[in-house]
């Protein structure tokens, strides 16, 4: 069911971490044999929707998970990160670098927010720029479901920022990982597809 009208003036896509590191081939993930289908499909699944959003007058934003070069150059993984994906190393994620930009499918973005942990709300200004750019309802796509969408949309909640998750244009690296963290987002979010928001920005 939807809930009040869009105001896109006060609307943001949010895509979190669509990045060339997590999706290309050539990227982090790709290289260390990562990867999903489902995942993969998301850029051209969201892409009619980003258009649409900005056409009526909303912004879209791009979070881009950072590995900040530390001492020596190498980069600052927390240790249950490296445990996870050990394949990680100089250069991936880098500020500023072709792995850590927002995937060419959803370009241009209107705002990028650099992160460094699951939620995008961490340690960054996502907060900051949502409130001066009057930005009060998010619908929230991206990378994992049951990772940073899940721990961006939480943060959101305690925010008294809106959020609408997007079913089918969010994914994990499994497809029931993926459903239960859906379902555990239902009490905090709204959960709507692609093709629901499409009607809602079309109609507002």
């Amino acid at each position: 069911m939807a809930g009040s009208p869009l105001d896109m003036a006060a609307t943001a896509l949010l895509t979190v971490d669509l990045q060339n590191d997590f999706l290309d081939p050539n990227g982090a993930y790709g290289r260390g044999g990562q990867s999903a289908p489902e995942i993969a499909a998301l850029p051209e699944r969201l892409k009619p929707l980003a258009e649409a959003v900005r056409a009526k007058g909303g912004l879209v934003v791009a979070t881009q998970f950072t590995l900040v070069p530390g001492r020596g150059g190498e980069p600052i993984i927390s240790p249950h990160l490296k445990a996870l994906r050990p394949f990680l190393g100089r250069g991936d994620f880098a500020p500023g670098s072709w792995g850590n930009a927002t995937v060419d499918a959803l370009q241009p973005v209107d705002v990028v927010i650099e992160k460094l942990a699951y939620s995008a709300f961490y340690m960054t200004r996502l907060e900051w720029v949502l409130r001066k750019l009057g930005i009060t309802r998010l619908i929230v796509g991206g990378i994992v479901t049951n990772g940073g969408v899940a721990s961006t949309v939480r943060d959101a909640h305690v925010r008294d920022i809106d959020a609408i998750v997007l079913e089918d244009g969010s994914a994990a690296f499994s497809v029931e990982t993926h459903r239960t963290a859906i379902e555990a987002l239902k009490p905090v979010a709204r959960v709507a597809s692609i093709a629901a928001m499409l009607a809602e920005v079309d109609d507002a």
